[in-house]
């Protein structure tokens, strides 16, 4: 049961130091990473809330 708290509080703070995405804060970390590096997803999130 300990690790299993462990764990979830582990994966919280992770799922918590990442910016939203569409944020100002997204946008500068997406323009700072090789554009070969970019998915799909990014790519299109990107060009709807940073381009658009």
């Amino acid at each position: 049961m300990k690790k299993f708290f462990l764990f979830l509080s582990v994966a919280l703070f992770i799922s918590a130091c990442k910016p939203d995405v569409g944020s100002d804060a997204w946008c500068a970390d997406l323009k700072a990473k090789p554009k070969g590096d970019w998915t799909a997803n990014e790519l299109k999130d990107f060009a709807k809330h940073c381009l658009f």
